[in-house]
């Protein structure tokens, strides 16, 4: 019998094919777009959780009470993690996290460029990156033992075995050697450790200077307890580790009026779990995504989900008009309730299979493009988790039951004499109809207003003034395969002729976040008359104001003529701000001994993303503080052969080094990737969620002048005009439509409200927003409302009439 349901639902849906297109291709496009934005918050979620001891392990951070306010870092000094290990037995392992000084690697005549971290050895028995071969028990015993990857070993030994091989890398001048003495295997996309050599953290720069040395702080440290430890107890237990080893900095603090928190401590060692990394905003490891991004995806896809089940649904109530006396002859043969329930929902369950197989379809294809605009992450194979199949099947019979068996129910429901006359009694308040159109375009309207709030944001953050000038700078990143003075000072020479250059400077810092995608800041404390300083520290060089064209409001700029300049500084003004003098030229701050006269005050400008407030910096030509970019300014004319001209001249410079140069205003979009994704994906879901929810509101039409046929004829015959028609089918669905905008407005503003507090820098919501969504939101649904009622106010009169 069910073979002969399926049967009969295939016919029906061929016999009205354009019924059944539109409701397959609704569905399909709902299907594809909820798979792909549901992959994408499942590999977000997934972050870090294929390490089998992850409930165990953490990242260590300070949390600080200052005069300013709380302050959280997660770098820690050199000798913070074997000391934690040897006074704390909850302590199973602990390792520290650091890069490299140089990522050369040198095998025969091979040289490479690779990502090189320096750990522990308990790195590799807390985290879970399993040996393929090589000495699986200890593979960084000695110290010069690396674990290298099978990418790592592919690219350096090709087919050999490197395992007991030598390779050499570069360590300031010279090069040591090292032997390979396991590989790891590759780690997956969602692992917040990046890496394809790991040696021994001894080899971290400047260890043997930093070795007994509390008070510096430039790697991550990660520890894992013992089972069953209670996190929070190890916490309180680290509170005399801290008054032990950091006495002289908790007695500044008091000294500067810090308050301490409610446990009475100034500063503590804190921890975040390793699967919430990825997540934080304080690890330097994670990548500091808002956690509930992945989750809004997932509104998202159940918003464009539930709007085509109701388009659905509205499309099946519609179309069951045609076949009221179908319903009611199968009644008075016999037919029980649940066999039209089992047939109406047959043709749902066709429906949907035929929907979720194109919807697969055009997710494959959209996959290159989706990956491209939105998330380079996404991967086919993601789609074999055994999670994610239970997942998109779960899905797909909660979408069939409600779609399918909701207008099953209703149509079964349907008294037998009513139905033989071809009279479907829906019922005059259409309570369920006008709550599934006021749901529907409730999400509508959410994601129009949010488009167009992050549209706003998103805008000013590309036009707000940043107190130095973007455009016409070129950022090139030197890379470890050479000397940065040296560099800069061949690129100088080399650029000197060109007509094209107009200034070239260094700095260790780059402006947004450049093609090597390397960011870093460099924060440094000092006293100063009796009160603590803490500043952001910018190594530059020459010219770096006049590249840059950042305003010095007084004193002067670095010069030659003062021969290396290397006792003064330069600061802006939060920094003078918080020194308190009225004359900050007169201020000599002394940093470990050397006193640094300052000699220039610059006006503020945004070293770091608007994201954070702008924070005090000092700027200083130290040669002995390395550099890491060289900045060019060129002429506006003709960018494209400035960047040649640079590019022919790196290669000149250093052949051997890959040209990685950029403009600073495509930097700064880089450092807003996250919500211009964002954006994209808010403004696709809107028009899926708009283009859908007006298939419904067309099914939703059609039901209502099909029921009011006779009533338009009668009133046309009494000399209705067309306008007079369209606005008395139109007034009640826009009146739904209005109440949709005042429900969406308030949700809207409060979930917008909460993400523009990310930013330090944001603008405020204007009422016009929700004004503007809403005029959107009417006129589109009376344009949909237009074309059925247009086309009944034309119809004949004498055939509407004879229709009932």
């Amino acid at each position: 019998m069910f073979s002969n349901y399926i049967k009969i639902a295939w016919r029906n849906l061929w016999k009205h094919k354009t019924f059944a297109v539109i409701v397959v291709f609704g569905m399909a496009i709902a299907f594809a777009a909820a798979l792909l934005l549901s992959l994408t918050a499942y590999h977000e979620l997934s972050y870090d959780q294929f390490h089998t001891n992850k409930k165990n392990i953490y990242q260590l951070y300070f949390h600080e009470q200052n005069p300013r306010g709380e302050e959280s870092s997660s770098s820690m000094p050199v000798p913070l993690a074997p000391s934690l290990k040897t006074e704390y037995p909850d302590v199973q392992y602990i390792s520290r996290y650091g890069s490299s000084a140089s990522d050369i690697v040198r095998y025969k005549e091979k040289e490479v460029d690779l990502s090189i971290r320096a750990v522990d050895p308990d790195f590799l028995k807390m985290f879970t990156f399993p040996i393929q071969s090589g000495n699986a028990q200890a593979p960084l015993g000695d110290l010069n033992n690396i674990v290298i990857t099978e990418h790592c070993a592919k690219v350096l030994f090709d087919k050999e075995d490197p395992v007991g091989k030598t390779v050499e890398m570069k360590n300031g001048d010279t090069w040591e050697s090292y032997t390979v003495t396991a590989v790891a295997k590759d780690f997956p996309r969602n692992s917040s450790f990046t890496f394809d050599i790991l040696a021994r953290f001894e080899h971290f720069p400047y260890y043997k200077e930093l070795i007994n040395t509390w008070d510096s702080d430039n790697h991550d440290v990660f520890v894992q307890l013992r089972d069953k430890k209670d996190v929070a107890a190890f916490e309180k237990q680290t509170f005399a580790f801290i008054h032990k080893y950091y006495n002289d900095k908790l007695t500044s603090l008091k000294r500067d009026g810090a308050r301490p928190d409610k446990e009475g401590e100034l500063l503590r060692l804190r921890t975040v779990p390793l699967t919430d990394i990825h997540f934080s905003n304080i690890s330097g490891t994670g990548a500091g995504v808002n956690r509930f991004y992945p989750y809004l995806l997932l509104i998202i896809s159940g918003f464009i989900l539930f709007i085509a089940c109701v388009n659905f649904v509205n499309l099946s109530l519609a179309r069951s008009f045609t076949r009221s006396k179908e319903i009611g002859i199968r009644k008075v043969l016999g037919a029980m309730r649940w066999q039209l329930i089992s047939q109406f929902w047959g043709e749902a369950l066709i429906v949907s299979l035929l929907a979720l197989a194109v919807g697969l379809g055009i997710a494959y294809l959209l996959l290159p493009y989706y990956k491209q605009v939105f998330y380079r992450d996404m991967s086919v194979d993601m789609v074999r988790s055994p999670l994610v199949i239970t997942y998109i099947f779960g899905g797909f019979l909660l979408v069939t039951l409600f779609a399918g068996g909701y207008p099953a129910w209703m149509v079964s429901a349907f008294k037998t004499v009513e139905t033989v006359k071809g009279k479907l009694p829906v019922g005059k308040s259409h309570r369920v109809r006008n709550s599934l159109m006021v749901v529907q375009f409730v999400l509508s309207s959410l994601l129009i207003i949010s488009t167009m709030i992050i549209w706003q944001q998103l805008n000013y953050l590309r036009t707000k003034p940043l107190g130095y000038s973007k455009e016409q700078v070129i950022s090139l990143p030197v890379g470890p395969n050479m000397d940065p003075e040296k560099a800069l000072s061949l690129m100088r020479n080399r650029l000197a002729k060109e007509p094209r250059i107009v200034s070239v400077t260094g700095t260790d810092m780059n402006m947004g976040r450049g093609r090597d995608g390397s960011s870093s800041t460099s924060v440094m404390g000092f006293d100063y008359k009796n009160k603590g300083i803490k500043t952001n520290w910018l190594r530059i060089d020459y010219d770096y104001l006049k590249t840059m064209n950042i305003q010095l409001l007084s004193g002067r700029d670095f010069s030659r003529s003062f021969g290396m300049d290397t006792t003064g500084v330069i600061i802006n003004e939060t920094m003078a701000r918080q020194l308190g003098e009225k004359d900050p030229l007169t201020a000599v701050l002394d940093l470990d001994g050397t006193r640094l006269q300052v000699i220039g005050v610059v006006k503020d400008f945004h070293f770091k993303s608007l994201h954070r407030e702008l924070a005090p910096l000092t700027m200083t030509v130290r040669p002995n503080w390395g550099m890491s970019y060289i900045f060019v300014r060129v002429q506006p004319d003709n960018l494209p052969a400035s960047m040649d001209v640079i590019k022919t001249a790196w290669k000149e410079v250093n052949p051997k080094a890959p040209f990685l140069g950029s403009f600073l205003d495509e930097n700064t979009d880089r450092t807003y990737s996250g919500e211009t994704k964002l954006s994209k994906i808010f403004i696709s879901g809107a028009i899926l969620a708009i283009l859908i929810s007006c298939m419904g509101l067309f099914a939703i039409a059609l039901l209502a002048i099909l029921q009011r046929t006779k009533e338009i004829g009668i009133r046309k015959v009494l000399g209705a005009s067309v306008p007079h028609i369209v606005g008395l089918v139109s007034k009640d669905f826009l009146v739904l439509v209005l109440i949709a905008i005042v429900i969406a407005s308030p949700i809207a503003w409060y979930a917008m409200h909460n993400w523009l507090q990310s930013f330090y820098y944001r603008i405020d919501i204007a009422w016009w927003v929700f004004a503007l969504a809403g005029v959107i939101a009417l006129l589109i649904a009376f344009i949909t409302l237009s074309l059925q009622s247009v086309k009944a106010a034309l119809r004949n009169p004498v055939n509407s009439l004879r229709s009932e």
